[in-house]
C-alpha cells in the first residue's frame, strides 16, 4: 500500500519558496555535483571532467545556486595560478543520505522502469499513435 506524502496544499504555488528550494536541489546536475563534492573537495574543472556532459556555463551556475542556498561553499586557493575549490557544507551534507538513497533506488528500479518503457512503446508502435496528430481522427 503506497503512503501519501502529506503536503501543504500551498506547496505547488509558484511562489512557495520550497518549491523553488526543491527545483534548484533536483535539477539536472546539483545532486551530482554534491555527489562529487561528498568526496571531499573538488576544483572547478576536476568536478567537470566527473560530469560528463556538462557545459562550463551549466555547472557554474549549478555552483553559484549550491552556494547562494549554503550547500556548498566555495574558496579561492592561493597557488599560481590562482584556483578555486568547491566544498560541501554541513548543510549540505544532510541532504547525502537522501539523495544516496533516490541514487540506489534508480539502480534497483531501473529494471522495471526498463519494462515500463519498453512496454509503452511497444503500444505506442503497435497502435500507430506516437503522438498527437493534427487533423487525423482514431477510429
Amino acid at each position: 500500500m503506497a503512503v501519501a506524502m502529506k503536503l501543504d496544499p500551498t506547496c505547488f504555488s509558484s511562489d512557495c519558496p520550497s518549491r523553488a528550494l526543491f527545483d534548484q536541489i533536483a535539477d539536472k546536475w546539483s545532486a551530482m555535483v554534491l555527489a562529487v563534492l561528498s568526496e571531499g573537495p573538488h576544483r572547478f574543472n576536476v568536478i567537470r571532467r566527473r560530469l560528463e556532459g556538462v557545459s562550463q556555463k551549466a555547472l557554474t551556475q549549478c555552483l553559484r545556486r549550491l552556494e547562494r542556498n549554503g550547500l556548498i561553499t566555495r574558496r579561492v586557493v592561493s597557488l599560481s595560478p590562482v584556483a578555486v575549490e568547491y566544498e560541501i557544507t554541513t548543510l549540505g551534507r544532510t541532504l547525502q543520505k537522501l539523495l544516496a538513497d533516490l541514487h540506489q533506488w534508480t539502480l534497483d528500479s531501473l529494471p522495471d522502469v526498463d519494462a515500463a518503457r519498453e512496454a509503452f512503446d511497444t503500444r505506442q508502435s503497435n497502435d500507430g499513435f506516437s503522438g498527437i496528430q493534427l487533423g487525423k481522427r482514431l477510429e
